[in-house]
C-alpha cells in the first residue's frame, strides 16, 4: 500500500512541475518622475519583467539594477517590479541605468537608460586669513561635498574697478581644491568666490557660485613720492637733486632704489628717503624712477626731467680724410651760433685720449702712424660736449707685387688647378689686387697685403703669361708685376712594352727592349721589371723623349719569364705597361750537338740488339736443312720428315731452299721486295729419329727453328 502511496505522489508532483511553465516577454526599465531629475529632487528607478505563465503560481524574481555598469541595487520579490528609490538626487546619480532579472534560472535583461540629474550643489568656500598685507598669499579651499570627481574648480579675486582673476583647477580624485592668490600692491579690500563644473553627456555643467569671502589688506608702507629740485627750467650746468621718500609701518627690510632707464643711480636701506645730485647736463634729460622694496611688496613712482642744452656739440672737420703719407692735415672745431667755448682736438686709441692741442684747429704733417679717429672737445661752465669721430686714413704707396705659385715650382698638371699669390711688401691696406692670364683680367681681391687666385681652365696649349697689379688709395697709382710663366705638364698616357727578337730568344744572344708612351711631358723616367713572386727592377733611365730602348745583354734560360715597364713624369703619375712573355730556348749549334749524340747513341743501341740478335738464331740453328721433293708420296695422307744419316735433319715442303744460314729462301724470286719485307714467323717442327736396327716405331722429339716468311697469299703452311 506504501508503494502504491509513493508512486501516486511521484506522479503528482511531475505533473504538478509539468505545469509550472513560464517565459520573459521583455524587461524593462523607466525613470519616475522623468530622465532629466533636478538636483536635490526625489528620483526612483523602477526594474518591469513582462512574464507569461502557464497558470497562476508564485514565481521569485532576483532584480539587479546598474548604473555605468556598476552594481547599485538589488532585491528578490514575487512581484514583476522593483523599485530603487533615490530621495534627493544628485549631480552624481546622472549615468547609464539598466536592469536585470533572474527567475528559475532564467534570465531577462533591459535596454540602458540615461538618467541625468541637472543641477549642481552650491559650493563651500573658506580663507585661510581675513586680514593680509602686501606681499602676502591668501589660501582658499573650495568644495562640493555632495559631488563625486573628476570635477573642475573655479577661484575667483574680484578687486573694485578691475576685471577678476580667475584660476583653474582641476580635481580627478577629490571634490574639493585649494590655491593660493598673492596679495599686491594696490589691494585693499578683496572678495573671492569659486564655483565647480563636471561633464555630462551634453557638455558641461556648472554649480553655483559660493559665498563671498571678504580679506581686507594692509599696506606695508605707502607709494613713495619722487621730487627734482630746482622742480622745472633745468639748463645744462645746473646743480639737479633728486629725492625720493616713503611712509613705513616697520623700517626693517625696507629699501629705495633711483633709476633712470635700466641704470641704476643709487639707493639706499633701512631709511625712509634717499637723494641722488649731479650737475645736469642734456643727456640726463629721460624717465626716473623710484622704488621701495619690502620683502614681496614693491611699489614704484616715475618723473619725467628736461634738462635744456647750454651749447650744442661741436663739429669737427678736415682738410681731407684720405691723403698721401707726408701731406699736410688740417682740423678745425667749431660751434655754430656760439662764442666762448674751451677747445681741444684729441685722438681716440684703445687705451684712451690723446691729446694733440688745446685749440680750435690743428695742423701736422702726416706719417701711416697718424692714421686713426679724432675728435674735438669743448668746455663751457665745466659742461664738457664731444663731437663726432672723424676717420684719417693716411697711405704709403705699395711695393711691386710679387707673383709666385703657392706650390712653390712655376709648374701645372694638366687638369688640374692652379693657385697664385700675389703679395706686397709694402704699401697701406686695403690693397686691390688684380689678376691677368695673358691680357684678361681674371680676378679683383681687397686685402691687406696679399691675394689668392685659383685657375681651375688649365688647356693643353696655356702657355702662363700671368701678372698682378697691385694699388690702394695712395696717388702714386698702379704697381705690376713680372710676367710668370707657368709650365703644364702632361700627364703620362699609354704605356707599352716591346722587344727584339719578340716572344722567343736563344741563350746567349742579347735582347731590346721598346718602352714607349703616347703623351706625357719630358723628361719621362722608364722603369724595366721582371715579374716574379716580387717586383724586380731590371733598368730605369731618364729620357728627353716618348720612347727608351734597354739592351738586356747575353740572355739566360733564367731570364725566361714576364716583363712590363713604366713611365713616369713630373705628374707624379705612374703609368704601366701590360706585359709581355720572353722564352729562352737553346742556340742552333747546342741543338745540332744533342742531336748527334742523340744518333750516335741510337745507331750504338741498334747495332748491340743486331749483334745480340744474330748471336742468338746462330745458336739455336742446326745443320743446313734442304728441301727434297721427291720423298713426297703421292698417296700419303701425311707428310713427313724423314732424317738422312748424315745430318739427320728432315724436312718437307715446297717453295723455299735453304741457306747456309739455316734459314728457309723461297726460290720464288720473282715474289719481290714484298716478300723479302713480309714478317718473320718461328714453329716448331717434330722430327722422328729412325733407329737402323729397329722399325719405325721408335720416336723422339727436337726442335728446329725454321724461319717462315709470310706472303700475302698465305701459301705454304707449316705442319707439324
Amino acid at each position: 500500500m506504501y508503494l502504491a502511496l509513493l508512486v501516486i505522489f511521484l506522479q503528482c508532483s511531475e505533473l504538478y512541475a509539468q505545469g509550472k511553465v513560464f517565459t520573459f516577454n521583455k524587461v524593462e526599465i523607466r525613470v519616475q518622475p522623468s530622465v532629466k531629475v533636478k538636483n536635490g529632487a526625489p528620483m526612483s528607478i523602477i526594474c518591469h519583467a513582462d512574464i507569461s505563465k502557464t497558470n497562476d503560481f508564485q514565481l521569485k524574481h532576483n532584480f539587479t539594477i546598474f548604473k555605468n555598469g556598476k552594481l547599485v541595487f538589488m532585491t528578490i520579490s514575487h512581484k514583476e517590479d522593483a523599485r530603487y528609490e533615490i530621495p534627493v538626487a544628485r549631480s552624481s546619480d546622472t549615468g547609464d541605468y539598466e536592469c536585470t532579472v533572474t527567475a528559475d534560472g532564467k534570465k531577462g535583461f533591459s535596454n540602458s537608460i540615461y538618467v541625468w540629474v541637472a543641477g549642481m550643489t552650491k559650493p563651500i568656500l573658506t580663507a585661510d586669513k581675513k586680514e593680509v598685507s602686501e606681499g602676502e598669499v591668501v589660501k582658499l579651499r573650495c568644495e562640493l561635498p555632495e559631488e563625486v570627481p573628476p570635477l573642475e574648480f573655479f577661484f575667483r579675486k574680484i578687486k573694485t574697478n578691475s576685471a577678476p582673476k580667475e584660476k583653474r583647477v582641476p580635481e580627478q580624485n577629490q571634490n574639493f581644491s585649494e590655491v593660493e592668490f598673492p596679495v599686491e600692491e594696490g589691494d585693499n579690500i578683496l572678495q573671492f568666490d569659486c564655483f565647480g563644473k563636471r561633464q555630462v553627456r551634453s557638455g558641461w555643467e556648472s554649480s553655483q557660485h559660493s559665498n563671498s569671502t571678504l580679506v581686507t589688506v594692509k599696506e606695508p608702507f605707502i607709494k613713495p613720492t619722487l621730487i627734482t629740485r630746482p622742480s622745472g627750467n633745468i639748463t645744462e650746468g645746473d646743480q639737479i637733486e633728486f629725492e625720493c621718500s616713503t611712509e613705513v609701518a616697520q623700517m626693517r627690510g625696507i629699501e629705495i632704489i633711483l633709476q633712470k632707464n635700466r641704470t641704476i643711480l643709487n639707493s639706499v636701506r633701512n631709511e625712509k628717503s634717499l637723494k641722488y645730485s649731479t650737475v645736469a647736463i642734456q643727456e640726463d634729460s629721460g624717465e626716473y624712477l623710484c622704488k621701495v622694496e619690502q620683502g614681496a611688496v614693491s611699489k614704484a613712482t616715475k618723473l619725467n626731467v628736461f634738462v635744456s642744452e647750454l651749447f650744442p656739440k661741436p663739429t669737427l672737420s678736415a682738410s681731407m680724410t684720405k691723403l698721401d703719407e707726408s701731406k699736410d692735415l688740417r682740423l678745425s672745431c667749431n660751434i655754430n651760433d656760439f662764442q666762448g667755448a674751451n677747445f681741444s682736438i684729441v685722438r681716440k686709441s684703445s687705451t684712451g685720449d690723446i691729446l694733440l692741442k688745446n685749440s680750435r684747429v690743428l695742423v701736422i704733417k702726416v706719417n701711416v702712424n697718424d692714421t686713426g679717429s679724432y675728435t674735438c672737445k669743448a668746455e663751457v661752465k665745466g659742461i664738457v660736449k664731444e663731437s663726432k669721430r672723424v676717420r684719417i686714413n693716411v697711405y704709403a704707396p705699395v711695393s711691386k707685387p710679387t707673383l709666385s705659385v703657392v706650390s712653390g715650382s712655376p709648374e701645372v698638371i694638366l687638369g688640374k688647378p692652379l693657385q697664385l699669390i700675389c703679395h706686397s711688401v709694402m704699401g697701406t691696406p686695403p690693397i686691390t689686387f688684380t689678376f691677368y692670364k695673358g691680357n684678361e683680367i681674371k680676378k679683383n681681391v681687397t686685402n691687406n697685403t696679399y691675394a689668392v687666385f685659383l685657375d681651375e681652365d688649365i688647356g693643353l696649349n696655356d702657355n702662363g703669361a700671368y701678372k698682378c697689379d697691385a694699388r690702394n688709395n695712395h696717388s702714386s697709382g698702379v704697381k705690376t708685376s713680372n710676367i710668370l710663366n707657368v709650365t703644364v705638364i702632361v700627364p703620362i698616357k699609354g704605356a707599352s712594352l716591346g722587344s727584339v727578337p719578340y716572344g722567343e730568344v736563344e741563350v746567349g744572344s742579347d735582347t731590346a727592349f721598346l718602352c714607349s708612351v703616347k703623351e706625357g711631358s719630358w723628361p719621362i723616367d722608364f722603369k724595366f721589371f721582371k715579374k716574379t713572386d716580387h717586383e724586380v727592377l731590371l733598368h730605369e733611365v731618364r729620357e728627353y723623349s716618348d720612347r727608351t730602348i734597354w739592351h738586356k745583354k747575353t740572355m739566360k734560360r733564367k731570364d725566361t719569364g714576364t716583363y712590363y715597364c713604366m713611365a713616369s713624369n713630373r705628374a707624379s703619375v705612374d703609368v704601366r705597361s701590360r706585359p709581355i712573355t720572353i722564352s729562352v730556348i737553346l742556340a742552333t749549334w747546342q741543338k745540332g750537338i744533342i742531336a748527334a749524340f742523340v744518333l750516335t747513341a741510337i745507331a750504338g743501341v741498334g747495332a748491340l740488339a743486331l749483334w745480340w740478335f744474330l748471336r742468338k738464331k746462330k745458336k739455336a740453328k742446326g745443320p743446313s736443312m734442304e728441301m727434297s721433293g721427291s720423298a713426297l708420296a703421292p698417296n700419303l695422307t701425311n707428310e713427313k720428315l724423314t732424317r738422312q744419316p748424315s745430318d739427320g735433319n728432315y724436312y718437307s715442303g715446297s717453295g723455299y731452299i735453304e741457306d747456309n744460314e739455316n734459314h728457309m729462301k723461297s726460290t720464288d724470286e720473282s715474289k719481290g721486295p714484298d716478300l723479302e719485307s713480309a714478317e718473320v714467323d718461328y714453329t716448331e717442327v717434330e722430327v722422328s729419329s729412325l733407329d737402323p736396327h729397329r722399325a719405325p716405331e721408335q720416336k723422339g722429339t727436337d726442335t728446329v727453328y725454321s724461319e717462315i716468311r709470310k706472303t700475302n697469299n698465305a701459301e705454304n703452311i707449316w705442319a707439324s
